[in-house]
């Protein structure tokens, strides 16, 4: 886990309500109103934006897209850290999750008995 990237992430969602952290996808996730926004893993953030600026980001340097089980997750991109040294870099990664999370519907409970 980059501690690094993870307390700059808590930083810049210090004034965002409501938030929780949650364990997932190898690292810890911030979930804005019960959406998943920003993930912290190893030297990367996974960020949920907007599915229509999902294939633009892909051109960007040190963006690949999420994949699970052989399948892309539209609007799901991990950016290195490396891209993300400067500030201005990265409040944009952390400004379009936090765009795209006032209109992105949250995922379906699951129900626990599954």
């Amino acid at each position: 886990m980059d501690e690094n990237l993870l307390n700059r992430v808590r930083e810049a969602l210090v004034d965002v309500s409501p938030i929780a952290e949650k364990r997932m996808f190898g690292g810890v996730c911030f979930m804005v109103d019960d959406k998943l926004c920003i993930c912290v893993n190893s030297h990367e953030m996974l960020c949920r934006i907007n599915p229509d600026e999902f294939e633009a980001a892909l051109e960007m340097d040190g963006v690949r897209p999420m994949e699970q089980r052989a399948r892309t997750a539209k609007g799901y991109v991990f950016v290195h850290e490396d891209v993300l040294g400067n500030k201005k870099d990265f409040d944009a990664w952390v400004n379009k999750a936090l765009a795209y999370n006032k209109i992105a519907k949250a995922s379906k409970k699951r129900s626990k008995l599954q």
